[in-house]
């Protein structure tokens, strides 16, 4: 069977790379039968038969994963930054109190690497079969179980994702409202009811983001949620130099007028609660392991993007991969750094709450709160295509885009996600084991597994470097899920809930 052929035989198996390889065989056989030696009129001809033939070619092959690749480079790199930076950020400087900052460092860079590692497996496996779709390139690897497997998987993992991203505003933005209003005691008002805010929200801002056709027309709104983002972390600096250490909770504060306590204060002796620690374990220091290893979740999102990629090649949406995880890492180190030596030992799980410990009517940490609430729910619609593309992976595979269905999938699943943000208290925790199980497969395990099988063992034999390490690698996803799994399972039985999962 030829290898066109053979891609053929995938439902929705034939990529740009594909397509645009016979385009360019066809026009360059019309140009070889064109007889005409004006170059004007041999230019003409040659445009109106590449034409011609592109168009039969998107006749006879578009798919609802297959858009011609329109976004700039700039625009991609947004959105998959935007993919990776999550509510994540604020638990960050937590994880540092508990591991300490060099080792925090370490641990941050293994998981920025590995990442990048993976993303690479990812595109080296659809660049030799000509798919971008990680849910054909399990067909590809496995048929009928790793198309499943990997499409519940994505599902799972980002309406994880949405839920928790909708629990954020549902908790933050009534306290937000509030703090604003400076309503102390509210009597029941509806604008201060998580429940219909969250469903607003939804409706007025993630729903008609959420119903684009392409991925791409995002890029402008991840760019101002990743600067909402950027907000976050100057303010988190600012407050440093800002903040005296040890510092006065709220409540000492009202009745005590002493505010400029230093740590030299005590004799000329620095207090020992102000001194970072560059390693630390306890504890809370194994749960904070899974936090950073879903800090770089983003692959559901890299082939959607890899697709409307303007001039796509390997090379380029690596570049786009590798430069979206440096920014991040940047922002979350300096993030983590800054909220640590800011309160030390006394960081809380979620950074914005140990602000308001010191004054919860603080301008800047309530705009920062905003800035926060507009980054997550500008987030939602991202993780929302790979969802939408899955299920129209496993329901209809051979069918061309639809708006009605486009709509109706992505309406479906926003009343789904409000409902259980409303109606489910626990969601998180629930969402905390699909994180554990989900994350390291999409992370780890698939990439690797799917190309140890799809890369030709005459081109790297199953005892070579890269499969070796591809395996390897595969290895380290399912530590991390029993590790995961472990602590999360640990932590319910011990009735305390700080085992955070997922991104």
């Amino acid at each position: 069977m030829s290898a066109s052929a053979e891609v053929n035989a995938v439902p929705n198996g034939k990529g740009h790379e594909s397509c645009e390889m016979t385009a360019m065989t066809k026009t360059t056989s019309a140009e070889d039968g064109q007889t005409p030696h004006n170059a004007e009129n041999a230019e003409a001809g040659n445009s109106k038969s590449h034409d011609f033939i592109s168009d039969a070619e998107d006749k006879k092959t578009t798919r609802f994963t297959d858009f011609e690749g329109k976004t700039s480079f700039g625009m991609s790199v947004f959105n998959l930054g935007n993919a990776i930076m999550g509510s994540g950020i604020l638990g960050l400087a937590y994880a540092m109190a508990n591991t300490g900052v060099v080792l925090f460092l370490i641990l941050l860079t293994v998981v920025a690497a590995l990442s990048s590692y993976s993303i690479h497996l990812l595109l080296k496996s659809s660049g030799i079969v000509g798919i971008r779709a990680y849910e054909q390139l399990g067909f590809r690897a496995f048929g009928i179980p790793g198309k499943m497997a990997a499409g519940i998987a994505i599902t799972l993992q980002n309406i994880g994702a949405m839920s928790s991203y909708l629990y954020i505003v549902k908790s933050e933005f009534p306290l937000v409202i509030q703090a604003f209003l400076k309503v102390d005691n509210p009597a029941g008002e509806w604008y201060l009811n998580g429940n219909y805010l969250v469903v607003i929200v939804s409706l007025a801002v993630i729903l008609p983001l959420a119903l684009m056709k392409q991925l791409g027309y995002l890029g402008y709104t991840s760019g101002f949620s990743l600067s909402c983002m950027l907000f976050f972390l100057v303010s988190v600096i600012y407050k440093k130099f800002n903040i005296p250490c040890p510092f006065v909770d709220f409540a000492f504060n009202a009745t005590n007028t002493v505010l400029n306590i230093s740590a030299n204060d005590t004799g000329g002796e620095v207090d020992p609660a102000c001194i970072p620690k560059m390693a630390n374990l306890n504890i809370q220091t194994a749960y904070t392991i899974p936090i950073l290893a879903f800090a770089f979740v983003c692959h559901p999102e890299v082939l959607p993007i890899y697709t409307e990629l303007r001039d796509a090649s390997k090379k380029k949406m690596q570049h786009v991969a590798n430069i979206s995880i440096a920014v991040m890492y940047c922002m979350y180190f300096l993030a983590a750094l800054f909220g640590y030596l800011t309160f030390y030992g006394e960081v809380e799980a979620e950074l914005l709450h140990t602000y308001s410990r010191i004054d919860p009517y603080d301008v800047l940490i309530l705009c920062v709160r905003v800035a926060v609430l507009t980054a997550v729910t500008l987030t939602v619609p991202i993780v929302l295509f790979p969802v939408r593309r899955a299920i129209q992976q496993m329901a209809f595979p051979n069918k061309t885009f639809n708006w009605p269905r486009h709509i109706a999938i992505a309406f479906v699943l926003l009343t789904f996600i409000n409902l259980l943000v409303i109606f489910a208290p626990n969601i998180l925790g629930i969402f905390g084991i699909i994180g554990a199980t989900s994350a390291p497969c999409l992370i780890f395990i698939f990439p690797a597994v799917f190309y140890i099988r799809i890369v030709p063992k005459e081109e790297e034999p199953m005892r070579s470097l890269p499969k070796i390490l591809a395996a390897c690698f595969a290895g380290v996803g399912f530590l991390f899920m029993i590790m995961s799994l472990s602590f999360i399972i640990i932590d319910w039985t011990s009735g305390s809930s700080k085992a955070v999962s997922g991104h």
